[in-house]
């Protein structure tokens, strides 16, 4: 199964308890939200990599003003540096805000 991002933040407390446990199992990418629109990805990257090795750290922008759109993703190389990110990093405070994680997921 491919892991995929949903541009949606809502999806991370909507996805059913039963369909999460099945993908959370076969993600190593996570969806980060409630960025700051300051948060670059050095930073993110920097706030992530203490659970292990990091693939990709990608922060959206808006394609026209180049500006933040307040979420990200971080892929690791493993299932379990990603679940433990994301148990760790979910609600944490980063930049000064409360950031929200997820796995990503097709979307």
């Amino acid at each position: 199964m491919q892991c995929w991002s949903r541009r949606s933040v809502s999806l991370c407390s909507t996805v059913s308890l039963g369909r999460w446990q099945w993908t959370r199992h076969s993600c190593t990418k996570l969806f980060v939200g409630g960025l700051s629109y300051d948060t670059n990805e050095t930073v993110l990257k920097d706030a992530f990599r203490q659970h292990g090795e990091i693939i990709e750290v990608k922060i959206i922008c808006d394609h026209v003003s180049g500006k933040s759109q307040g979420y990200g993703f971080v892929q690791f190389t493993s299932e379990s540096a990603a679940s433990m990110a994301l148990k760790e990093m979910n609600g944490q405070f980063l930049d000064g805000r409360h950031v929200r994680v997820c796995f990503a997921h097709k979307g």
